[in-house]
């Protein structure tokens, strides 16, 4: 690597003097309810302007997500998502905990993504606390938001729609709820993830992808 410069808070150079910009998603992805201050949350209305600011910024050449994020709000996670999706610079994501529930449309969404061996991914239906109409439109709603979220995921990576659905689905790894718990190379296999990998890896992937490697 070129010498580190003063490239601004959350950067550093890479090989031909490109520069990254590390962009972190931790914690409980916060929805319109402010989470009481003992939490640890990413707050979706500080994230939105700070990719927007990021992906124009003339200085920065990649981004880098670092994600340890237990899911959180559905509606806002998948706006970040849809975001991160969109910017037009190269960019990669590097689980290093875990990226859980609404964490995973999250992790695939960079155009290239890793995870560390003892990184986990949990795959669940959609959840929802608090009152419930039990009525049919609850159903559908339930349902939309989920195809939502699925259709996003199989868009983003290599995972078969049906086979994220079992996963989903599953009754026989969670005693109190439904899905799966993916550890490491497991969600390579299955496809959610491209690569096993650290910091190392994810520095090199940006490295090819912004053309600074040497040949």
């Amino acid at each position: 690597m070129d010498e580190v410069k003063e490239y601004g808070q959350g950067s550093f150079g890479t090989a031909g003097g490109k520069v990254v910009r590390i962009v972190t998603i931790i914690g409980e992805i916060e929805g319109h309810d402010v989470l009481s201050g003992n939490t640890k949350a990413t707050k979706y209305e500080h994230l939105i302007p700070q990719l927007i600011e990021v992906d124009n910024d003339k200085m920065t050449d990649g981004i880098l997500f670092v994600l340890n994020t237990i899911g959180g709000d559905v509606e806002c996670g998948l706006a970040i998502a849809e975001l991160m999706a969109s910017l037009h610079k190269p960019t990669v994501s590097l689980v290093i905990g875990g990226s859980h529930s609404i964490g995973i449309p999250l992790a695939v969404s960079a155009k290239y993504s890793f995870l560390v061996p003892s990184a986990t991914m949990m795959v669940h239906p959609v959840r929802m606390s608090g009152t419930v109409v039990g009525a049919p439109q609850t159903y559908f709603q339930f349902y939309q938001m989920q195809e939502r979220i699925v259709n996003f995921i199989v868009k983003h990576c290599k995972v078969e729609k049906t086979v994220f659905e079992e996963l989903m689905l599953s009754k026989n790894m969670m005693a109190k709820d439904l899905g799966t718990v993916l550890v490491g190379q497991e969600a390579v296999d299955v496809g959610l993830i491209d690569e096993v990998g650290g910091l190392e890896n994810a520095i090199k992937k940006l490295e090819d992808m912004m053309g600074t490697s040497p040949a």
